[in-house]
């Protein structure tokens, strides 16, 4: 029987949302290991990005709707979904991921986590499953989490490791290619394009995150 991995989307672009390589080679690295997937994504408004320009539009658009265009379509509304509905989880990065998943992008250390992102956290957690955080994904466990204090890393940027260590996660430096595990809190993470530079580079990272969730199921 396939493992079922869930992957929490942010949107759909760097700027606003999920950041979309990370994204695709998460679901590529999923697939070649056998894994069915359940994409999903919150319910929100937010502001658009101009990714020419990387400056804000009077634009707004849906997450849920801008994920699907990353997941084929095949999504569900993130208020629907349980742990029980899945083995593990997987956040691709993206400023979607500090913006709408949590707004650490914004408030930084006195950063707050989307309620139902929030939620589906702790049921994993709570249940041993093994949660994959990508890129500045992290931050958002680190909120989250915070009472468990997670390790994770975003790579080796001081002043984002500095906020993500005042709310009580403890940050490990790592390069691109390497991951983090959080044995006791069965969390597994990447800094993919916290670092960079290229898709090949993060690619490798995110390979190793995919293949370790996967093998924490059980």
């Amino acid at each position: 029987m396939a493992k079922k991995v869930g992957v929490l989307l942010s949107g759909c672009g760097v700027f606003d949302g999920a950041e979309i390589h990370e994204s695709v080679l998460t679901l590529l690295a999923l697939d070649r290991a056998g894994a069915e997937i359940i994409c999903m994504a919150p319910d929100m408004a937010f502001q658009v990005v101009d990714h020419l320009t990387q400056k804000e539009t009077d634009e707004k658009r849906n997450v849920l709707t801008e994920s699907a265009r990353i997941a084929r379509g095949e999504i569900r509304n993130l208020k629907d979904v349980t742990a029980a509905d899945m083995d593990a989880l997987i956040l691709p990065g993206g400023f979607g991921a500090a913006k709408h998943l949590s707004n650490f992008a914004i408030n930084g250390p006195d950063a707050s986590v989307h309620p139902e992102v929030e939620r589906i956290l702790k049921e994993v957690t709570s249940q041993g499953k093994p949660v994959g955080a990508i890129c500045i994904a992290p931050a958002t466990l680190a909120r989250a989490l915070a009472d468990n204090t997670p390790e994770v890393t975003i790579g080796n940027d001081l002043t984002t490791a500095g906020a993500i260590e005042k709310m009580g996660a403890k940050h490990a430096n790592c390069a691109v290619d390497m991951i983090h595990v959080d044995e006791r809190n069965r969390l597994v993470t990447t800094p993919a394009y916290m670092l960079g530079p290229g898709i090949k580079d993060v690619a490798v990272g995110i390979e190793k995150l995919v293949n370790q969730v996967v093998s924490m199921i059980g």
